[in-house]
C-alpha cells in the first residue's frame, strides 16, 4: 500500500463502540456479584476478586497494549483485544465455579485494555492534537453512558434472567464491535519499527516520560479522576449514614454521572471555539469550585443529599470537559509513540484509582471532613499539573514533530 492509496477512516461511531466494551462489562457485573456468590457456592471475598483482577489486568494490560501496537500496528492488537474480550466473557457466562469466572474476568479486561488503548490512540493518529479533543470527547461522554447505564441494567438482567445473562450482554457487544472492526478498521499506523526487547521498551517508556508536558497532563486528568473515585468508594457509606439506602443512593448518583456526560458532551462544543489547554484549566477550576462548595457544607455541618451529590456533580461537570482534552493533550506529546502513552496514562489512572478505592473506606472511620478535603486537593493537584504541563519547555521543534507523526500515521 502506497501513501496514495485511499483508506477507509474509521467513525468515531466506531471507536466510541470499542471504547464502550470494557467499562460495560466492568460494571455490569458488580451488582449481580452477592447472587454469583451463592450460585457458584463461593465466598464473597473471592466473587469480590473478580472485579480487583478486572481492574488490576486493565492497568497492567494498558502498559502492554501501547508498546504492541506500536510495534505490530493499531489494527492487529485491536482485534486480538476484542477476541480475548469475547471469548472472556464467553468464559464467564458458563463458568461453572469462581475460578473459571475470574479467569474469564481477567480475559475480558486483558482484551479490554487494548480496546481503550488503542480506541484513543486512533483518534490522534488520525485527527491530530487539536482535531482529536472534540471527537476524544463523544469517547469519554460514550464512556459516561456506559458507566452510568450498566448497574442499573446489570441489576435488573440479574433479577429477571440470572447473573449469566450479563456476561452474554458483553459477549454481544464484543462479537459486534470485533465485526464492525474487522469490517471497517484500516490500519492507522505504518511505522511498526519499534523493538519490544525491554531495554527498548523502557527506553521508550522513559522517551514519553520525557515528552515536553506528557507528565504533566497526565498527571493532570489522573488527579481529576481521583476526586470521582474517592466520592465512589465513600458516598455509599455516608448516604448510610444519612439514613439512605442504595436506591437512593443510585438515584442521587445520577445528578454526578449525568453531569460528566454533560461536560463531555460541552468539551465537543467548545474544541472549536477554545484550546485545549483553556478548556482543561475551565474544567480543572469548575471541579475546584464544587470541591470547595462540598468542603463548606461539611464544615458546617449542613451535609444532606443535595449538599453532598449537587456540589460533587459540578467536580465531575468539570472532570467531562478537562478530561478529554488532558488525555489528547498527553497522547500528543509523544505523537511517535502514541499507543505507549495512551497505555501508559491508562495504567497510571486506574491503579491510582484502585489503590483510593481501597483506601478511601478507611479513611473515612474519621468522618467526612477528611473525605472532603481529599476530594478538595484532587482538582488543586490538578491544576498544578496542568501548570507544569504548559510551563514545560517542548523540544525542538514541537509543531513540526507533531505533523510529522500525525502525517505518519494518517493512512
Amino acid at each position: 500500500m502506497t501513501a496514495d492509496t485511499p483508506v477507509r477512516t474509521p467513525s468515531v461511531a466506531l471507536m466510541t463502540l470499542i471504547a464502550m466494551a470494557s467499562p460495560l462489562a466492568l460494571n455490569l457485573f458488580v451488582p449481580a456479584m452477592p447472587d454469583a456468590a451463592r450460585g457458584l457456592r463461593a465466598e464473597i471475598g473471592v466473587i469480590q476478586l473478580s472485579f480487583t483482577a478486572y481492574l488490576f489486568t486493565l492497568a497492567f494490560g494498558q502498559l502492554l497494549s501501547g508498546p504492541l501496537a506500536d510495534h505490530f500496528g493499531r489494527r492487529p492488537v485491536l482485534l486480538g483485544g476484542l477476541v480475548l474480550h469475547t471469548l472472556g466473557s464467553l468464559l464467564a457466562a458458563v463458568a461453572p465455579d469462581a475460578t473459571l469466572l475470574i479467569a474469564g474476568r481477567v480475559l475480558q479486561a486483558l482484551g479490554g485494555s487494548a480496546a481503550m488503548v488503542l480506541a484513543r490512540t486512533i483518534i490522534i493518529d488520525i485527527y491530530g492534537r487539536e482535531g482529536a479533543a472534540a471527537r476524544m470527547g463523544y469517547v469519554v461522554m460514550a464512556i459516561a453512558t456506559a458507566q452510568t447505564i450498566a448497574p442499573t441494567l446489570g441489576g435488573y438482567l440479574n433479577l429477571l434472567a440470572g447473573w449469566q445473562s450479563i456476561f452474554f450482554v458483553s459477549l454481544s457487544m464484543g462479537a459486534v464491535a470485533l465485526m464492525a472492526a474487522i469490517l471497517k478498521l484500516p490500519e492507522t499506523c505504518r511505522d511498526k519499527t519499534d523493538s519490544l526487547k525491554l531495554g527498548p521498551v523502557i527506553q521508550r517508556y522513559a522517551g514519553v516520560f520525557n515528552s515536553g508536558g506528557y507528565i504533566g497532563y497526565a498527571l493532570s486528568t489522573t488527579f481529576i479522576a481521583a476526586a470521582f473515585y474517592i466520592f465512589v468508594g465513600t458516598a455509599p457509606y455516608i448516604v448510610d449514614r444519612l439514613g439512605g439506602n442504595s436506591a437512593l443512593f443510585g438515584t442521587w448518583f445520577l445528578a454526578v454521572s449525568l453531569a460528566f456526560m454533560a461536560g463531555s458532551y460541552l468539551s465537543t462544543r467548545l474544541a472549536s471555539r477554545a484550546s485545549a489547554d483553556q478548556v482543561i484549566w475551565l474544567g480543572n477550576a469548575l471541579s475546584l469550585t464544587g470541591a470547595l462548595t462540598l468542603l463548606g457544607f461539611t464544615l458546617a455541618n449542613l451535609l444532606s443529599y443535595a449538599t453532598l451529590f449537587l456540589p460533587m456533580a459540578l467536580v465531575t461537570l468539570g472532570r467531562g470537559l478537562s478530561q478529554p482534552n488532558a488525555q489528547s493533550a498527553a497522547i500528543s506529546c509523544s505523537p511517535t509513540s502514541a499507543a505507549t502513552a495512551s497505555g501508559l496514562m491508562g495504567f497510571i489512572q486506574l491503579l491510582t484509582g484502585s489503590v483510593i478505592a481501597q483506601l478511601m473506606p478507611l479513611l473515612l472511620g474519621k468522618g467526612v471532613l477528611p473525605i472532603a478535603a481529599c476530594i478538595c486537593f484532587a482538582p488543586l493537584a490538578a491544576l498544578g499539573a496542568h501548570y507544569y504541563a504548559v510551563s514545560r519547555p517542548l523540544p525542538p521543534g514541537p509543531e513540526s514533530e507533531a505533523t510529522k507523526g500525525t502525517e505518519k500515521c494518517n493512512f
